[in-house]
């Protein structure tokens, strides 16, 4: 069995997710890919390796027995967690607080942050363990005020998390990088704008940040498209 580093990464069918499982394949990665879906997962993982380099996990973040599962699986097969990226989210849709759907709003607080928790909650033991990197992703829009986003509110509660957690990792030798994308061409978005980033700009940046030396904690990493006007 190799003893290759481990990363863990949810939402890893699509956008971000699958760009990172790409990006640290390439850099000597064993994977542990978790979606709601593992129709996508099939692919990445024939992709990268087969079986004995990628686990797939079927995993919706917001359910505390998958999430369990989820890392007992790694540990069996692995028998290590190096890196976890808290990647899983969901986007709202427009109406604002006056007139958005609620059942919308519902379902992103429990992904975008219950889901985050959850992560953090059942991987910790393992990166303790390693001494690892935690990674979350945030997101330009937990930096400003946009009006009536109960999103850009979830994104601004997953920078929360992401302090919080370092505090209470201090002294642990476990590292905590926030990843904090602008607007990224993903299906997050129907129609990002022409100049927006691409997943494997987001990918690079995560790749930055677990590729420091253990002395090195990147405790933020705020990523925008280069403006055109």
């Amino acid at each position: 069995m190799t003893n290759n580093p481990v990363m863990l990464i949810t939402g890893a069918s699509s956008g971000i997710g699958a760009a990172t499982a790409r990006a640290a394949s390439k850099e000597g990665y064993r994977l542990v890919l978790a979606a709601r879906s593992t129709e996508k997962l099939e692919a990445l993982q024939a992709e990268l390796g087969g079986d004995r380099e990628v686990l797939i996990v079927e995993c919706d973040v917001q359910k505390g027995d998958d999430q369990k599962s989820m890392v007992e699986k790694a540990l069996t097969t692995f028998g290590r967690l190096d890196s976890v990226f808290a990647n899983a989210g969901r986007g709202g849709e427009p109406g604002g607080f006056s007139e958005a759907n609620p059942d919308v709003w519902k379902d992103m607080i429990l992904t975008n942050i219950y889901g985050v928790g959850l992560t953090i909650q059942h991987c910790l033991p393992a990166l303790r363990e390693s001494k690892g990197h935690l990674l979350l992703t945030g997101s330009a829009a937990g930096r400003v005020t946009i009006p009536g986003s109960m999103y850009s509110a979830t994104k601004w509660a997953v920078s929360a998390i992401g302090y919080g957690a370092r505090e209470e990792l201090r002294g642990s030798g476990v590292r905590v990088t926030l990843i904090e994308p602008g607007m990224v061409d993903t299906p997050f978005f129907d129609k990002p704008p022409a100049h927006a980033l691409m997943p494997e700009d987001i990918a690079r940046a995560v790749i930055y940040a677990v590729s420091q030396p253990a002395h090195v904690d990147v405790n933020e990493i705020l990523v925008r498209p280069t403006p055109t006007e």
